[in-house]
Order: C-alpha cells, then sequence, then structure tokens
C-alpha cells in the first residue's frame, strides 16, 4: 500500500478485538515497538489506541460482546457510512453493526460480505484513520482470505469501485493506480471451521527477527518467514489467538 494517508475507498485503520487487553498491550508494544493510549471516557469501553511517536497506527479493544472473535479487524474509509451501508445490503452483503456515531470523530458500520468476511466502514470526522502507512510498525497491506474470490471480486468492485489486478497466482485491489491489498483462495490448508476474514500486514524492518520477538512472546507463527512474490512476509496468531501478517518494509 503506497497511501501515506486514508484515502476514500482504501484501509484506513485496524482495530484488534482481544479477551485480554493488558496483555495484548504489553506483546505489540515488544513486536511493534508501540505505546498506547486508553480512553478514559465509560462510554468508550476501554478503547486503546496504539501510537508510534505521536502518529496513531491501530486499535486495541476488549471484547463487547460474547459472540465477538479475537480477531483483528480492517476499516475502509467512505465518504458516507450509510450510504455504504445501502450499498453493502444491495450487492448481497450483511450489515451487522450501525452505521452510527463515535462521539465526533466519525461514523462506522461493520458488516459481512456475501463470503461472510468481517469488515467496518469509516466516515471521518474529526478522527481520519491512521497518522502513518508503510513505516516499520503500521499499516501497509490488507488481504482477504475467502472461499469465493469470484464472488469477492464482484462485491467489492461494487461497494468500493476497486480495480482489480490478477495474476495466475494472486489478485490485488487497488485505488487510482496504487494497489493496497489483495485477496487469497482459502483452499486445502485453510481448516473447515476458519472463516473468511480480513488478514491486516504490518510493515517490519526484518520480518525473521520480528517473528523471533513475537515468539519468545508467546506468538505461533502461521506463516513462517518466507519469500514471496513481492517482500518477504510471515503470518503470525498473537497470544490471545488473533492473525496478523508482517511483511519487510521497502526502503523508497
Amino acid at each position: 500500500m503506497k497511501f501515506d494517508r486514508p484515502v476514500i475507498g482504501g484501509p484506513c485503520w485496524a482495530e484488534l478485538g482481544t479477551s485480554d487487553l493488558e496483555a495484548a498491550k504489553r506483546f505489540y508494544a515488544e513486536v511493534f515497538g508501540w505505546s498506547t493510549r486508553t480512553d478514559a471516557r465509560l462510554e468508550a469501553g476501554g478503547y486503546t489506541r496504539a501510537y508510534l511517536g505521536d502518529a496513531s497506527v491501530a486499535a486495541i479493544t476488549p471484547l463487547y460482546q460474547p459472540s465477538q472473535p479475537v480477531a483483528w479487524n480492517v476499516s475502509f474509509a467512505v465518504a458516507d457510512a450509510d450510504e455504504t451501508a445501502n450499498k453493502v445490503a444491495e450487492t448481497g452483503g450483511t450489515v451487522i453493526h450501525g452505521p452510527m456515531d463515535v462521539f465526533d470523530e466519525g461514523r462506522f458500520a461493520v458488516a459481512l460480505d456475501p463470503g461472510g468476511a468481517a469488515f467496518q466502514v469509516w466516515q471521518a470526522k474529526e478522527f481520519t484513520g491512521a497518522g502513518v502507512f508503510n513505516a516499520p510498525g503500521s499499516l501497509g497491506w490488507v488481504e482477504l482470505a475467502t472461499r469465493n474470490v469470484e464472488r469477492a471480486r464482484r462485491f467489492y468492485t461494487t461497494v468500493f469501485g476497486w480495480s482489480v489486478n490478477a495474476s495466475e497466482w494472486y489478485t490485488q485491489w487497488g485505488l487510482h493506480g496504487e494497489d493496497f491489498g489483495g485477496v487469497r483462495a482459502m483452499g486445502d490448508r485453510f481448516p473447515a471451521d476458519v472463516p473468511p476474514h480480513w488478514l491486516p500486514y504490518f510493515a517490519v524492518e526484518d520480518v525473521d527477527a520480528t517473528t523471533d520477538v513475537a515468539l519468545r512472546h508467546g506468538a505461533k507463527a502461521l506463516l513462517e518467514p518466507t519469500e514471496a512474490e513481492g517482500p518477504r512476509i510471515a503470518v503470525l496468531r498473537d497470544p490471545q489467538g488473533a492473525a496478523f501478517g508482517i511483511y519487510q518494509a521497502r526502503e523508497e
């Protein structure tokens, strides 16, 4: 993802829902060097932002419902959350929460695509999203895992206007000539009980070193460091069970 700021239609934020907020804060501080600030307002429910320096990069939150899985979630910037929610429903998706206002910061909704992958849409007011992208410790790529790639392509290109750059082995999503994510078919290597999902990838200076740090602090490697067609990557599961990816940041 080459954007250096949130762009309408593109990923703007990543949010972890976790069963142990304090443990997650410690883990990601070790892995990415994040500092954290928890919103003191009672209505915020323990919502915690992670920072690199003064730039916000992601959020870590408690689980708000018993049925909520421990997982990373991806938000996409939109001009109008209500209009996008209507388009989601018209295109075969399901809106499961909202649209609703979050203080004066913005308006959001949570939805499922036709394959069942959850995602969020964010209409910015005072808060636009992450303050840095692509730098070590920040969001740099998002990937959809789905069991029906063609259906996903029809849905997301209709809802968000994404372009599609497809090769024999991988499909990439784009906006304004810049690719920011991809889609991977869930084949036999995905257990049947793993639902379709969005996976955020965070840039790091050294994939192997970061993987070692994560493993020492209780993570598991779902995909050991490997050379993909692009940068070196790994996929990890944090101690509470949330999966996320890392990739080797490139010097521009």
